[in-house]
C-alpha cells in the first residue's frame, strides 16, 4: 500500500511526462490534464513533473524561465488548477522551476509515480517513490524498441500500464517482454468535457451532411519499426488506403487538423485531390480550449490509426477519441483489434477494417445522428470517466 504525503491522509500520485517540449499541441496537453483530474477526483494528492534539456531548445543559451516551453507548461498547469503542484527539471535536474527541488523530492517520497512513456529519468525522484508505474500511451513502440535492443524504457519500473487492451493476449503481436501489463482505457475529465449540442446544420434529420474531423500527425515523432521481418508503419501507411472516402459519401465533409511535413507535399496533394480539407493543428487546436472547441464543432471523428496499432492488433484506444465521445461526438475508428467490450457495441463508437467498411460506418452515423451522439456520451460516462478510470487503476495497483 502506498503511503500518503506528509500531513495528508490521502496517497500522493506523481504524474510525469513530456509536456513542456510540445508547446502548441492542445491534444497532448489534454492527455495529462485528464489523468491529473482523474487521480485528484479519485482522492489522491497530485503532482506533475516534466523535464527539459538545453538540446531541446532552439537556442540552448536561453534561460529556461524565458522559454516558450516553460510558459506553455505553466499555462497548461494553471488551466488544470495545478498551481503550486508542478515542477520542470532542467539540464539533468540541475535547475528546478515551479516547485522547489527539495520540496518536490519531499512530496514525492512514498508516492506512486505514473511515468508516461518512461520520460522521467531522474534517479533521485524515481528512488523517492514507493512505486514506479510505466504508462504506455503508444502501445507497440516501446515494446518493439526493447525487443530490437534500441531502448529499454521499462527498466526501473515496478508496474506496467497500457492503453493497448490486448498486450500479452493471444492474437496480439506486441511482445509482452515477460512483463505483466495492466490494460486501461484512456481517461477523460467529464466536468471539463461536457456533452454539447451538435453544431447547427451539421447533421439535419435523415442521412444528412456531417463534418467528420480528426486531429493527428501524418508521421509523428517515431519511425516505422521492423520486427520478425514485418514492418510496422505509421498513420501515413494506413491512410492512403482510405484516401478516396470523401467522394463516396455525397454531402459528407472530411477535415483533418493534420501535422504533415512539407516533404510530404505529394501526400498533401493526394488528400486535397480527393476532397480532404486540411487545417493547421497549431492554429485550430493549439491550446486546450481551442482543441476542445474544434472537437465540439465537429459532427463526429473519423480516425485512421497508425499502421503499427492495426497490424499488431494491440487494441489501442485513442485519448483523442475519448474527448470526442465525452462531447457527444460519435467516433468512426479503424479497428485495432478490439474484440468484445463496450467499445464494440456498434453505437457511438463504430469501427471499420476496410474502405467499404469505413464508408458504411460513416453512413450509419449520418443516418442515425441522435442515437449515436447519445451513445457516444454514454460510453464516456460508463467507461472513460477519469474518476472511474483512475480509481480503478489505483485499486488494481493496491494504492489506498
Amino acid at each position: 500500500m502506498i503511503g500518503p504525503d506528509a500531513g495528508s491522509s490521502r496517497p500522493t500520485v506523481v504524474v510525469a511526462g513530456a509536456l513542456a517540449q510540445r508547446p502548441g499541441i492542445g491534444g497532448h496537453a489534454w492527455v495529462f490534464r485528464n489523468w491529473l483530474a482523474g487521480f485528484a477526483a479519485a482522492g489522491a494528492d497530485v503532482l506533475f513533473v516534466d523535464r527539459l534539456e538545453p538540446a531541446m531548445l532552439a537556442d540552448p543559451e536561453t534561460p529556461p524561465e524565458a522559454t516558450v516551453q516553460w510558459r506553455w507548461l505553466r499555462d497548461v498547469m494553471t488551466g488544470a488548477g495545478m498551481e503550486g503542484r508542478f515542477a520542470l527539471l532542467y539540464d539533468r535536474g540541475r535547475r528546478c522551476l515551479g516547485l522547489d527541488r527539495a520540496e518536490l523530492q519531499r512530496r514525492a517520497r512514498g508516492a506512486v509515480l505514473f511515468n508516461v512513456m518512461g520520460y522521467l529519468d531522474d534517479g533521485a525522484l524515481l528512488a523517492a517513490a514507493d512505486r514506479r508505474v510505466f504508462v504506455d500511451i503508444d502501445p507497440g513502440f516501446p515494446q518493439l524498441w526493447r525487443e530490437a535492443g534500441l531502448h529499454d524504457a521499462f527498466a526501473g519500473h515496478d508496474a506496467f500500464v497500457t492503453v493497448g487492451q490486448n498486450i500479452g493476449r493471444a492474437g496480439c503481436t506486441v511482445p509482452a517482454g515477460g512483463l505483466e501489463w495492466v490494460p486501461t482505457l484512456p481517461p477523460v475529465d467529464l466536468a471539463a468535457w461536457p456533452a454539447v449540442p451538435a453544431p447547427a446544420g451539421s447533421a439535419p434529420a435523415g442521412r444528412a451532411a456531417g463534418r467528420f474531423t480528426s486531429i493527428c500527425t501524418w508521421r509523428g515523432p517515431f519511425g516505422p519499426v521492423v520486427h520478425d521481418g514485418v514492418t510496422y508503419g505509421l498513420r501515413v501507411h494506413e491512410f492512403r488506403r482510405f484516401v478516396a472516402l470523401p467522394g463516396e459519401i455525397p454531402g459528407a465533409r472530411f477535415e483533418l487538423a493534420l501535422d504533415i511535413d512539407d516533404a510530404d507535399r505529394a501526400d498533401r496533394g493526394l488528400l486535397a485531390d480527393h476532397g480532404w480539407r486540411l487545417a493547421d493543428p497549431r492554429r485550430v487546436a493549439g491550446s486546450p480550449s481551442a482543441y476542445r472547441a474544434y472537437i465540439c464543432a465537429s459532427t463526429a471523428e473519423f480516425l485512421v490509426a497508425k499502421q503499427l496499432y492495426v497490424r499488431t492488433a494491440g487494441g489501442w484506444v485513442s485519448d483523442r477519441s475519448a474527448c470526442y465521445l465525452a462531447s457527444g461526438r460519435p467516433v468512426v475508428a479503424q479497428d485495432t483489434g478490439l474484440a468484445g467490450g463496450p467499445l464494440q457495441a456498434g453505437e457511438g463508437f463504430v469501427t471499420f477494417t476496410s474502405p467499404d467498411g469505413a464508408a458504411a460506418a460513416v453512413a450509419e452515423v449520418l443516418g442515425n445522428p441522435t442515437r449515436h451522439a447519445k451513445a457516444a456520451r454514454d460510453l464516456a460516462v460508463d467507461c472513460l470517466d477519469a474518476t472511474k478510470v483512475a480509481g480503478s487503476l489505483l485499486a488494481k495497483l493496491g494504492v489506498a
